[in-house]
C-alpha cells in the first residue's frame, strides 16, 4: 500500500517508529543559559536587555529599518493594520486560506475582508486575481480606492505567506500602488523566506513575523512588526508599551496605548533561537529535498515546491491528494499510523463570523482545501 510506504519513510526519516509529530521546537543552544540569566537578574518581564537585543537581531537578520516585538503574531498583525491606516469599516483584501489570527487582527479594528483567491504556484495571494477584482469592483476617490458597490474604503491588502512560500510580492506591490492600497504581510509562518533575495515582511510599511511555539523558531508565544521607517517603528514601540512617557518616577502616558510587550524572558529565548536558525532554515529544506525526491515515485500525491525567485524555508511541508476522499482517506491512516498529519485551516469564508464577506469565488482556494495535508516537518538537529 503506498500509504504505508510513506508512513514507514517518514518514520525512517526522522529516525523514531514512535509517534512523529507535525512540528515541535528544537533547544540546542543559548535557551537555558539566557532564561537562567533573566531569572538569576530578575528582568522576567518587559524590561531587560533581551529585548532591545532581539529586535536589533532581528532587524539585522530581515533587513528591515526596525523591529518592534509584541506578545503574538495577531499582536503584531493588528498593530501592523492600525498603523497603515486600516479604520472601522475599512476594507481589507486577504485570502480566505490562511490561519484565523489574519481575519481576528482586522476584526478587532472593525475592519471588514475581502477574499481574493490565490495563486497555484504560491498557495498565497494572488496578483492577478487581486487586479481583476479591483478592476471590477473598485473606483478612485480623493486619490483613495473604494468599493464601488459598498462604498466602503478598500485601505489595506494583507497577503500571508502561506507554510512558507512567499506570494508573487512584485506584481503584488505594483497592483497596490495603482489602486492606493497599503502592503500589510504576514509573514507570520515565514521568517527565513525570500523573495528575489530580500526577506519576506519587509516589502510594505509593516510586515508581521510570528514566534509560536510550532514556528521555524520560538519565542514560547511571540511577535514582531517589521519596518522599513525607523520613526513609524518607534512610535509601534511607544503605543505597544502603553505609550508611557519616559520618566524616572511619573506614570504619564500620551496616547491610548496597547499593552502589547514581549516579556524578556521570551525575548531571551528567541536570541537563542535566532543563532541557530540558518541552521534550522538548512535542515528544513534539507527535509523538504527529501520528501520531494520520494514524492516523485509515489503516484496520485503530489509535493508543493518552492516558487520561483524565491526560497522558502518550508515550514511546513505540503503534498497534494487528487481529491477530497483521497485527502480524508491519508489523513485518516497518517493518523491512526503514528504519523501527524493535517489539513489546511477551515476556510476563513466557511467560519460563521465571515461567511457573509464578499469573495471572488475563490476557485484555486477550495482546490487546496479538498487536496492539501501537511505532513512532519519539524527540525531535524540535535
Amino acid at each position: 500500500m503506498e500509504f504505508k510506504k510513506i508512513t514507514d519513510f517518514i518514520h525512517d526519516l526522522y529516525g523514531s517508529q514512535d509517534f512523529v509529530p507535525l512540528a515541535v521546537p528544537v533547544f540546542i543552544g543559548n535557551e537555558k543559559k539566557y532564561l537562567n540569566e533573566c531569572i538569576d537578574t530578575t528582568f522576567v518581564s518587559s524590561v531587560g536587555k533581551f529585548v532591545d537585543r532581539f529586535e536589533e537581531d532581528m532587524a539585522k537578520y530581515t533587513g528591515a529599518k526596525r523591529a518592534v516585538v509584541c506578545v503574538s503574531g495577531t499582536n503584531a498583525l493588528h498593530m501592523a493594520m492600525l498603523l497603515s491606516g486600516v479604520k472601522r469599516d475599512d476594507e481589507v483584501l486577504t485570502q480566505a486560506l490562511t490561519f484565523i489570527a489574519t481575519c481576528n487582527a482586522l476584526s478587532y479594528i472593525g475592519a471588514h475582508p475581502v477574499f481574493i483567491d490565490v495563486d497555484k504556484d504560491t498557495m498565497g495571494l494572488s496578483p492577478i486575481a487581486v487586479r481583476e477584482w479591483l478592476a471590477k469592483n473598485s473606483e478612485q476617490k480623493n486619490g483613495e480606492c473604494h468599493n464601488k458597490h459598498t462604498g466602503r474604503r478598500v485601505k489595506a491588502c494583507v497577503p500571508m505567506h502561506t507554510f512558507g512560500h512567499p506570494v508573487h510580492l512584485d506584481e503584488l506591490v505594483e497592483v497596490l500602488n495603482e489602486y492606493h492600497i497599503e502592503l500589510v504581510e504576514d509573514a507570520a509562518e515565514s521568517i527565513g523566506s525570500l523573495y528575489k533575495g530580500k526577506h519576506t515582511g519587509t516589502f510594505g510599511k509593516v510586515g508581521a513575523l510570528s514566534f509560536n511555539g510550532n514556528k521555524t523558531i520560538t519565542t514560547g508565544g511571540g511577535g514582531m512588526m517589521l519596518f522599513n521607517d525607523e520613526e513609524l517603528g518607534a512610535y509601534a514601540k511607544h503605543i505597544t508599551t502603553q505609550a508611557k512617557i519616559p520618566h524616572r518616577w511619573e506614570f504619564r502616558h500620551d496616547h491610548i496605548g496597547y499593552n502589547y510587550r514581549m516579556p524578556n524572558i521570551n525575548a531571551a529565548l528567541g536570541c537563542a533561537q535566532l543563532e541557530h536558525i540558518e541552521e534550522y532554515i538548512a535542515s528544513k529544506r534539507e527535509t523538504a529535498h527529501a520528501y520531494e525526491q520520494f514524492f516523485k515515485d509515489i503516484d496520485g500525491i503530489d509535493f508543493f515546491t518552492e516558487p520561483e525567485n524565491s526560497q522558502s524555508n518550508y515550514w511546513l511541508n505540503v503534498v497534494i491528494l487528487k481529491d477530497r476522499d483521497a485527502q480524508q482517506d491519508f489523513l485518516q491512516y497518517t493518523n491512526d499510523n503514528g504519523v501527524m498529519t493535517r489539513p489546511i485551516w477551515e476556510l476563513m469564508n466557511r467560519l460563521p463570523m465571515f461567511e457573509n464577506c464578499e469573495n471572488d469565488g475563490l476557485k484555486n482556494t477550495i482546490w487546496f482545501a479538498d487536496r492539501v495535508v501537511n505532513i512532519p516537518s519539524s527540525v531535524r538537529v540535535k
